[in-house]
């Protein structure tokens, strides 16, 4: 689908949260029909990217950041309670309590700790916190330099990650570009960004349909 897309429109994007390998990995494997060149991949909200090769590469000013976040992982790791699962990004770290609701203190009161120990930012999203670098670096940010020299830009998001794209895409709008801040519904949606949103789709199956009627399928 996105290989679909990517020969159809000017520009082709996934923005995650998600490490740039893991994209690199799902999203350009042979077959899949869009290659570097044509689908832009950008992962852990803008601090990764994948280049015309093939290749990841990080954002120069996160680099001196990438041991401060091996660090944080390595303390949480040794205090979490069994369950809890601390997952690493390389340049991020995000603590999970999807699986053992009853660990969120322990995640969010971790996150808090370790920011401020270490200077990093900690960030909430579904079911789960995440610790970042303290840069100027998010989903507004990338979505605003993806979107330089187009007239009109589509984003559709579903995590409280995505509220800054929207918020770049409002302000694109208001400098005279045609936007859809396009929402997709889930049982852990944030209502914030449903309310932001131009139009709000039921999951991810209304969202494929869209995606095919858009590619021409």
């Amino acid at each position: 689908m996105l290989g679909a897309l990517a020969r159809r429109y000017g520009r082709v994007a996934v923005v995650s949260g998600r490490p740039a390998a893991f994209l690199a990995e799902h999203l350009l494997r042979d077959g899949a029909g869009a290659g570097p060149s044509a689908l832009r991949l950008v992962g852990l909200y803008g601090l990764e990217t994948v280049d015309a090769d093939g290749m990841v590469v990080a954002a120069p000013e996160a680099e001196p950041w990438r041991a401060v976040v091996a660090e944080a992982a390595d303390r949480a790791e040794a205090s979490a309670p069994a369950g809890a699962r601390v997952e690493r990004k390389s340049l991020a770290l995000t603590l999970h309590w999807r699986e053992r609701p009853e660990h969120e203190s322990w995640a969010t009161a971790q996150a808090s700790r370790l920011a401020a120990e270490l200077g990093l930012v900690a960030h909430g999203a579904k079911m789960s916190c995440e610790l970042r670098p303290p840069l100027e670096i998010d989903k507004g940010k990338a979505v605003a330099e993806l979107a330089v020299g187009f007239a009109t830009i589509a984003f559709l998001g579903d995590d409280i990650g995505d509220l800054p794209a929207f918020e770049a895409l409002d302000a694109l709008a208001a400098a005279g570009a045609r936007t859809a801040k396009v929402g997709v519904t889930s049982l852990e949606a944030p209502p914030a960004l449903l309310a932001m949103a131009d139009v709000v789709l039921d999951g991810p199956e209304a969202t494929l349909a869209v995606l095919e009627e858009l590619a021409g399928r």
